[in-house]
């Protein structure tokens, strides 16, 4: 048996014995590795710790028990003493063992046994164990981080306060150790144990616990699914269904992966940098706790291409004629292979290799091999050109142009094609013409003007021809536009284009002075447009101006008289609430528009005040609301009251000239009373009032007679039948009533004068037909 640390309790009054005998025990092994220490196990009990004990010592006190590294001696003698002289006993024993074991009064502390880190795999029991000296029975408090989860005091049968949430799992030992049951996993984390001794202040001491679970289902995945040659980076990640990590290792073809300039590696991923073909194989990342290993693997494959292609002809010519045949390949590497198509005239072949059979000048030209990776997208194209005897491409193109200014040119070409195509213009002349680009210039005549004259392109492939009409300018229109530039002038531009062929040349004229590039006009580059500009508007009201468009077969003129700023017509639309209404406007084509003010009469807009509202009144004078540009012909004003009246005109501007308002435009209720009407109500109401004065006096006087007349006296009825009076029951029967009969006349009441209805009568009901007697 290797030595260890023996446990020895016994009662005081064997103590003596007990220790003498223990010592001769452990001397007789030798020398012992180090003090002995003793402490208090209860009033009559110590705990001695000492060196190890062989297990053939025959000294060792008896009955014993031994349990691993422990030896526990029983107890000698089962008499209970007085407690006087167990304390005295003890107090001396105290002394005696002071002198003979230096470690019996050692310092209070509370040491580890075993690593401070320890490990459990989740389910499993767990203890974190600790020893205690230089202190009996001390106060236990052990804290998960900085929360305290149990409390105890060594040797009390008093349960351990244990929070409910951990009462399952925690378990105290008699020497203040702790016990995990069945750890869980969210146990991991860092414990202190504190204990306390009054008299002799506190100890602790700390652990780690981590708590793991076997690594299992784990998955390995590469982002993106595609590596690609090229590409920044792609990684591989790992997931697993449970378990944590200690320790991850990468291999790429069996070779440990070391993070560098090309490999990154990072909690749970890989990245591989830059990419390459080269970097195709089998990835796998192996993942240790100390309680499981998994290896989990992924192929890699990274795609490329295409690259390196090549085009070959065969057999190689420089051309190639009429009815030759020749193959056409195209071929690049690649990963996947990369697919080939072949475009030539717009036409796509899905074939790697092109067999032209008797070919024809048509299929002469540029054939374009296509390259396609079908997993990247990555394309690449080469071409290769065939020459063959081709016909020139298109078509045929005339047209006819000044030579001079009574001469027109006619011109067609037709380039390209092998050999080149013959032009000429039969109609023109029977001699003349020309290859691929051909001109011929006639005098201008009446006869060409509309005559349409064909250009014949021949070539032995093929025969086409190309028509052109001259023309004289056609009648048009003028256009005329203003603006302001950056100086503040008004800018007039004016522009005249008519149809003709050759393209027509424009003059421009003031009155009868020609009009020409200067600080005040400018021409443009085609003659079809011309720009004044001036501060003063009523420089451009004082001259009519003349535009003309000429050829060699004829001209066309017309002349522009300017406007001032005017409004030719005016429109109001309002919406269906009355609150917003748009205004739209022309202006006539000739005018001098620069902007338009946009002027209101009436009641103030309601969006005019911080709360939308404002006080009822209407403003005498027009006001401008609204300024707008020249090129504007429509506005939208808001927000209207719908109870008032409104009048809204449009003013036309040329910079600071304004011209005449267009029509006012009015929109609200009705337009009130006029002063006629008013006088009238005014005379109406003395009238008004003294017909009220009369009816009331007459509707006065009838009550007052009617009162009069109902003071009369009035006698007793007698029950003499002197008259009769015949009552008939009504024929029409009463309508019943919701809930009930509907109740007939008061019959009594009808009779009484209102000084006797002060008193409740009984209602009348009318009886069957009777003959009544009334003495008057």
């Amino acid at each position: 048996m290797t030595r260890g640390t023996e446990t020895l309790e016994l009662p005081i009054i064997d103590a003596a014995v007990s220790i003498c005998r223990y010592m001769n025990a452990t001397s007789g092994g030798g020398v012992a590795s180090r003090a002995p220490s003793l402490r208090w196990v209860s009033s009559s009990h110590l705990h001695l710790d000492a060196p190890s004990l062989q297990s053939d010592s025959k000294d060792i006190p008896t009955p014993a028990r031994k349990s691993g590294g422990t030896l526990l001696l029983l107890n000698f003698m089962k008499m209970k003493l007085p407690d006087w002289i167990e304390r005295l006993t003890a107090h001396f024993l105290t002394l005696v063992l002071s002198f003979t074991f230096p470690g019996a009064h050692g310092q209070f502390d509370v040491s580890r046994v075993g690593p401070a880190q320890v490990t459990a795999l989740v389910g499993s029991n767990a203890t974190l164990s600790v020893s205690v000296t230089g202190a009996t029975d001390p106060a236990v408090t052990w804290f998960m981080g900085d929360l305290p989860v149990l409390t105890w005091t060594v040797g009390s049968d008093a349960p351990p306060d244990i929070p409910d949430d951990n009462r399952k799992v925690l378990k105290i030992e008699p020497n203040g150790s702790l016990t995990f049951i069945n750890v869980p996993l969210n146990y991991t984390g860092s414990y202190t144990v504190e204990m306390t001794k009054s008299g002799l202040g506190a100890a602790s001491t700390r652990f780690s616990l981590k708590v793991y679970e076997k690594i299992q289902g784990v998955i390995l995945i590469a982002e993106p699914k595609l590596a690609v040659e090229g590409s920044e980076q792609f990684t591989l990640l790992y997931s697993l269904a449970q378990g944590q990590v200690e320790q991850q290792r990468w291999f790429f073809n069996s070779t440990q992966i070391e993070a560098d300039s090309h490999y990154t590696i990072e909690e749970r991923s890989l990245t591989v940098l830059n990419p390459n073909q080269w970097d195709t194989g089998q990835y796998r990342v192996l993942l240790t706790n100390p309680f499981s290993s998994v290896t989990a693997y992924k192929n890699v494959t990274v795609l490329y291409g295409p690259e390196a292609s090549t085009l070959e002809a065969t057999p190689a010519k420089k051309y190639y004629e009429a009815g030759d045949s020749l193959i056409l390949s195209c071929r690049a590497a690649g990963v996947p292979q990369p697919t080939v198509q072949w475009v030539f005239g717009g036409k796509t072949f899905n074939e790697g290799v092109l067999n032209l059979t008797n070919v024809q000048t048509s299929q002469g030209g540029v054939y374009t091999c296509m390259l396609h990776n079908e997993l990247t997208g990555a394309q690449d194209q080469r071409n290769m050109t065939l020459f063959i005897y081709e016909r020139p491409t298109g078509n045929p193109n005339c047209s006819v142009q000044w030579e001079g200014n009574v001469d027109l040119q006619y011109h067609c070409e037709w380039p390209g094609g092998t050999p080149p195509a013959q032009l000429s213009f039969p109609a023109l002349s029977n001699t003349s013409s020309g290859e691929e680009d051909f001109s011929l210039t006639v005098a201008a005549s009446d006869e060409l003007n509309g005559e349409t004259i064909t250009c014949m392109a021949i070539h032995p492939l093929e025969s086409k021809t190309c028509n052109i009409t001259a023309k004289s300018p056609m009648k048009f229109l003028e256009t005329v536009r203003t603006t302001v530039n950056s100086e503040g002038k008004i800018v007039v531009g004016f522009s005249c284009v008519s149809e003709a062929s050759p393209k027509a040349v424009v003059s421009w004229f003031r009155g009868s002075e020609a009009v020409g590039n200067g600080t005040v006009s400018q021409i443009s580059n085609d003659t079809t447009q011309l720009k004044i500009s001036d501060h003063n508007v009523t420089v451009f009201l004082l001259e009519k101006y003349t535009c003309t468009c000429r050829n060699p077969l004829g001209s066309r003129s017309r002349e522009i008289q300017l406007q001032g700023p005017l409004i030719s017509d005016s429109s109001l639309f309002p919406n269906h609430d009355g609150t917003i209404i748009t205004l739209t406007w022309e202006v006539p084509p000739t005018s001098i528009v620069t902007g338009f003010d946009i002027q209101m009469k009436g009641p103030d807009l309601l969006s005019g005040t911080p709360n939308g509202t404002r006080s009822k009144g209407s403003s005498n004078g027009y006001r401008t609301i609204q300024m707008k540009p020249g090129a504007a012909r429509s506005t939208d004003i808001f927000v209207l009251d719908p109870e008032s009246t409104y009048r809204f005109r449009i003013i036309p501007r040329a910079r600071m000239t304004e011209g005449e308002p267009s029509e006012v435009h009015r929109i609200g209720p009705g337009e009130g009373l006029s002063g006629p009407a008013i006088a009238g109500i005014a005379a109406g109401i003395p009238c008004s009032l003294l017909v009220l004065l009369l009816l009331c006096g007459l509707i006065f006087f009838c009550i007052y007679c009617n009162k009069n007349k109902s003071q009369q006296a009035r006698y007793p009825v007698s029950r003499a039948v002197e008259k009769t009076i015949t009552i008939q029951p009504e024929t029409t029967p009463h309508n019943r009533l919701e809930g009930g009969v509907k109740s007939p006349p008061d019959y009594n009441r009808l009779h009484q004068a209102p000084s006797e209805r002060s008193v409740a009568l009984p209602t009348f009901v009318p009886p069957p037909p009777v003959r009544v007697a009334t003495t008057v």
